[in-house]
């Protein structure tokens, strides 16, 4: 228990950042419940996580200006395609995807790296109609892809509202919080009813993921964008070492 706690407080605080926190906490999980079911797994995952990242965004828009013309369509659009993404896993293994997440992440971090100046500015570049399609395409896409797969949501939803909208880091992690809450909840409206998770080590782990999260938080918001480019390279690069051993050995 000491050891899931501890898990939830690190994975709170990765979350709040830059996303990727269930690379923690999920296999900390399946380490300490060898015999649960994997669905039990998730769905204590993801009730715990759910808590941290509400905080977080709640936290974000009290000090950031929430771009939420972009932010509300992606939500909506992440929160249904989630659902659709998890009743998807029927037709097509996970593992699938593995490669090409992996391709996906190097693309990702290296087009960081290289453009030194990559989300140091806040310049949204779409307005109207344009804004909002964009938006639920990329909600979408996310959603679906987080209710199929998972790992690396939060991640990937940063590097887009940088690229694609003109974000910096710090307003594309609050963005990016708010659509991972539509996706959690979505997941959640299915493991729940189904009892897929574990009700007091759920609320035990959402405690101290929430603890995570404020720690999190206070320093994106105190060290800026910045903070967060560093620390999005640092997840990412982990991410990497992760897939490539998950694909390759």
């Amino acid at each position: 228990m000491a050891g899931l706690a501890f898990a939830a407080v690190f994975s709170g605080f990765i979350d709040a950042v830059v996303g990727g926190g269930g690379l923690i906490q999920i296999p900390a999980l399946f380490n300490a419940l060898p015999s649960e079911l994997p669905a039990t797994i998730f769905g204590t995952n993801k009730f715990s996580s759910v808590l941290g990242t509400s905080n977080a965004a709640w936290r974000y828009a009290r000090r950031v200006q929430m771009p939420w013309r972009t932010t509300l369509p992606a939500a909506v659009a992440a929160f249904f395609c989630s659902y659709v993404g998890a009743m998807a896993v029927v037709w097509m293994p996970p593992a699938m995807l593995r490669p090409l997440i992996l391709v996906m992440l190097i693309a990702a971090a290296a087009y960081t790296f290289w453009r030194r100046d990559f989300g140091a500015m806040h310049r949204p570049q779409y307005q109207g109609r344009r804004e909002f399609a964009y938006a639920l395409i990329l909600g979408g896409a996310i959603g679906f892809y987080d209710g199929f797969f998972g790992p690396g949501t939060g991640s990937f939803l940063i590097f887009l509202f940088v690229r694609f909208f003109g974000f910096d880091f710090l307003h594309a992690s609050a963005a990016a919080k708010v659509v991972n809450v539509a996706t959690n909840l979505a997941a959640l409206a299915f493991f729940i009813p189904h009892g897929h998770f574990l009700p007091m080590l759920a609320l035990l782990m959402a405690t101290c993921n929430v603890l995570g999260s404020f720690l999190g938080t206070h320093l994106a918001l105190r060290h800026g964008s910045g903070f967060v480019r560093k620390t999005f390279l640092c997840v990412v690069s982990l991410f990497i070492l992760k897939f490539a051993h998950d694909t390759f050995v």
